[in-house]
């Protein structure tokens, strides 16, 4: 996928976010944000700035091991970009291994995978 579109689809996510925070739902809004991870993951600035904002939300939620998590894969994500290990699919959030590949979401996974062709 290409960065424009990646930007376009990461701005829909973020917008999900931001309702969600103003509904109060925190469980949206987390999900809202590992969407735009997912996509996010192959351009770094969009990589980095996907796990700047889990940061600032963990802090504005005070999850401790989130915001450990979120600053710990601020230094990581650079460097898995920059090399090409990045764990497809993987959500950003501390409750998964910074490793691990994930399923796509259907409808993310269809996005992605037409840009590749």
């Amino acid at each position: 996928m290409n960065r424009v579109k990646a930007i376009l689809l990461v701005a829909n996510e973020m917008a999900v976010f931001r309702n969600a925070r103003i509904e109060g739902s925190i469980e949206k809004a987390w999900r809202a944000l590992e969407r735009a991870h997912i996509i996010s993951q192959l351009h770094i600035g969009l990589h980095l700035n996907s796990h700047w904002e889990m940061l600032k939300f963990a802090v504005a939620v005070h999850d401790a091991r989130e915001i450990s998590g979120q600053l710990a894969r601020l230094v990581l994500a650079p460097l898995g970009t920059l090399t090409g290990r990045i764990p497809k699919g993987n959500t950003g959030r501390s409750n998964v291994s910074a490793f691990a590949p994930m399923p796509i979401p259907d409808d993310l996974r269809d996005v992605i995978e037409e840009g590749a062709r």
